[in-house]
Order: structure tokens, then sequence, then C-alpha cells
């Protein structure tokens, strides 16, 4: 967190209240992550946050329009605080899913992705706090019998093909797996 916050805060002086905010809502988006599924059931597509430590619920925000289309000549100090943590967001979101995801490039004949396997969907367009989850309802291996593509059902119940490098399986239960 300090790594990111250093690039992000730069020799930007800030106020008290600013860095107060800023750090509150980068706290927020840290404690949203999702760990491991709630429940094994394949309909559920909540997860444990941190933050169901701390409030006993996940943690909530309200989706604000991205800043970053803009000049940051023409923000208000108010508005460079939330671009300040849109790109904390970017940059650690970014990180953060890499470590999770699989990078053997297919030579490893074995497959950690399941059908019912709770899995993050990487994708820059969801705004802070916002983590898409689906489970996996289908495997689609390829003519080498390795898997590339599976479906995925999102919390509005529509089914999408996605390829396994834009899929992320929670930390935890990637464990979990690993260990059977």
């Amino acid at each position: 967190m300090k790594f990111h916050l250093r690039r992000i805060v730069g020799d930007t002086l800030l106020t008290l209240e600013e860095f107060s905010t800023v750090l509150t809502q980068i706290e927020s988006v840290l404690n949203s992550r999702p760990l491991c599924p709630l429940s094994e059931d394949p309909s559920d597509l909540s997860a444990l946050t941190p933050g169901h430590f701390l409030v006993g619920d996940a943690l909530n925000a309200i989706p604000e329009p991205s800043l970053s289309h803009l000049s940051e000549s023409r923000l208000s100090r108010w508005e460079r605080a939330r671009l300040m943590v849109e790109h904390f967001w970017r940059r650690w979101s970014r990180e953060y899913l890499q470590r999770f995801q699989v990078t053997s490039k297919w030579i490893l004949p074995k497959s950690n992705l399941k059908i019912g396997s709770l899995v993050l969907i990487t994708d820059s367009r969801y705004p802070a706090t916002k983590w898409p989850l689906a489970r996996v309802v289908a495997l689609h291996p390829g003519q080498d019998g390795m898997v590339r593509v599976v479906s995925v059902r999102m919390a509005s119940g529509s089914v999408f093909k996605r390829p396994v490098v834009k899929l992320c399986v929670l930390p935890v239960e990637d464990a979990q797996i690993n260990a059977d």
C-alpha cells in the first residue's frame, strides 16, 4: 500500500482532511477485496472480505464517475483526491490480481479451475471496491485437452464465455484446490 501511495501522492501537498479522506478510501479499497467464497453453494456469489472481520459485512461504496479523462488543472481539490484513489485502485488491483492469475502458459497439464469455482473477472472498467465475481459453470478444453476458455455465471444470472487469462481464482480457494 505504501509503495503505491508514494507514487500516487508524489510531491502533492494535501491538507490533513484530504490526506485522511484519501487514506480512508484506500482502506476501503483494500478491505473490500474478496478472500474466499462464503459458501459452497453454486448459486451464491458472495465472498468473504477483510471488511467482514471489521464491520461484520462487506464494505460498500457508491460508484462515482471516473475523472481520469479530465485535465488535472480543471479539477477541484476534492476531485484531485478522488483521482488519486482512482490511480491507486488501478495500480493496486492490477498488481493484486496478477499475483493470483495462472501464468504457466498451459505447459503444466493441471488446471486449477473446476466447475463451481468462484472467480474474479479482471476488468479495468469496474470502479474501486467493485470486484466482479462469477461461478464457473462449464470448462471448454481445447484440442490438446488444456482448458483455456470457461463459461461463467454472473450475479445477474447471465452466462458468458471468458478466457482463463481474464479470470482469477480466489486466493484461499486456490490453495484449497492445490492441496486436494
